[in-house]
């Protein structure tokens, strides 16, 4: 039987509206059928006439199940590589398939690519061809077998970075010799909303009205306080299979809304291990019919917004003496203030107002277990004189690259 990745209250509800049109057969219909034909004796086997199981009277018959789950290994040396790239809004996911005929090792051993950047607004239509360079592989959880994604960067015909790849600056950066000999740590909680297809309003919450106020919701278990489990834990499962270094999961405080976090990673890593985890989440919630928001204040009024902290530390602040280092540390933070706010992702002014978990997005402070500051130190830290920081500014869509990388 197909697996179900949706919530099953609302699968049966899209398969009540959009199956009965196409295939007015219940279950039992179909079952009757295949009896009547299995007497005839027109089906004595099963390679001749295959019937996929269905769960109930809404289920739905899938014949390209077989075809999707098609194992290529024993038959062909070639692989399918997903192309993965940012498109020109900075925070969209593009991508597409190509045959590899040979085992490759190396992200340098796929061949670069290309693609029309005018319809994805990063070229003008006169020259539009943007270059793709592949940069970090990880296994296809949705194909499985040998087929891979791949992470690439962007780039004009001439080898130049186009002004939406902000990977090339940050890999310069974590290659300084310095920085490598810091060995950075980051933690990146990735927060998301579930919505509802055609309304756009979150995952088990009344069309045109609200749940309860928000406290039941977090970390919670209970149909009437989570919603979208079966999303979560599909991602979860595919973040692993994919190589993607995730470290765990919840729901969050408003209904409809989780996190995921990926770390510790180190240097490049990180950006490249996020986007990855967020087109594996765009792929699910596209086969569940839910729509994946990284809006960073997705409903307004007395309703958390979304965040990424992002959790940062070097050697020297992992050694003795480190609470030293992340205090000066911390200073540098107040003093770009405003410059690290311009690049932590749009529309962060809805969602740093002071309340909800939040600082001002005016006013930059930090303190110890204050989730209520712009960064903080955990009590673990203060206590052993060493560990990491929580930056707690960057918005859900911000931009990994950009975050870890030119201003973090």
């Amino acid at each position: 039987m197909a697996q179900i990745l949706a919530p099953s209250s609302q699968w049966q509800m899209r398969i009540a509206r959009n199956s009965a049109p196409a295939s007015p057969m219940t279950a039992k219909m179909w079952s009757s059928l295949v009896l009547k034909q299995n007497k005839k004796g027109t089906a004595k086997s099963s390679a001749k006439f295959r019937v996929f199981a269905v769960k109930s009277e809404n289920g739905t018959i899938n014949r390209m199940e077989d075809l999707l789950n098609l194992d290529l290994t024993p038959y062909t040396d070639s692989f399918i590589a997903e192309y993965i790239w940012i498109g020109g809004s900075g925070i969209d996911l593009r991508s597409k398939s190509r045959t590899i005929s040979k085992p490759i090792e190396h992200p340098s051993e796929l061949p670069k690519w290309n693609y029309d950047g005018s319809s994805t607004g990063q070229a003008p239509g006169e020259d539009s061809e943007v270059i793709l360079y592949p940069q970090a592989i990880f296994k296809d959880p949705f194909r499985g077998g040998n087929n891979i994604l791949v992470m690439c960067d962007t780039y004009t015909p001439q080898g130049e970075p186009i002004p939406t790849n902000k990977r090339h600056r940050a890999a310069e950066i974590f290659s300084n010799k310095k920085v490598v000999d810091e060995v950075p740590w980051f933690g990146i909680e990735q927060e998301y909303t579930l919505l509802q297809t055609n309304v756009k309003w979150p995952l088990g919450w009344p069309v045109g009205g609200y749940p309860g106020p928000q406290g039941p919701y977090y970390c919670a278990a209970g149909a009437d306080k989570s919603f979208g489990r079966d999303i979560s834990d599909a991602h979860y499962k595919a973040c692993l299979y994919a190589g993607v270094n995730v470290s765990g999961t919840n729901g969050e405080v408003m209904p409809g809304q989780w996190e995921y976090q990926v770390g510790p990673s180190v240097g490049i890593d990180a950006g490249d291990h996020i986007w990855i985890s967020r087109y594996i989440l765009e792929r699910i919630t596209e086969q569940a019919g839910v729509v994946l928001s990284l809006d960073p204040k997705p409903i307004e009024g007395d309703w958390n917004g979304a965040g990424c902290h992002t959790n940062y530390s070097t050697k020297t602040m992992r050694e003795e003496g480190g609470y030293e280092v992340i205090k000066k540390a911390i200073l540098n933070l107040s003093l770009r203030h405003k410059e690290h706010i311009s690049a932590y992702g749009e529309g962060n002014e809805r969602r740093l107002t002071g309340k909800h978990e939040t600082a001002s997005i005016d006013t930059f402070s930090w303190g110890v277990a204050n989730r209520g500051c712009s960064i903080r130190v955990g009590r673990e830290t203060e206590k052993q004189g060493k560990g990491y920081l929580e930056d707690r500014r960057p918005a859900s869509n911000m931009d990994p690259y950009v975050v870890t990388g030119p201003t973090g």
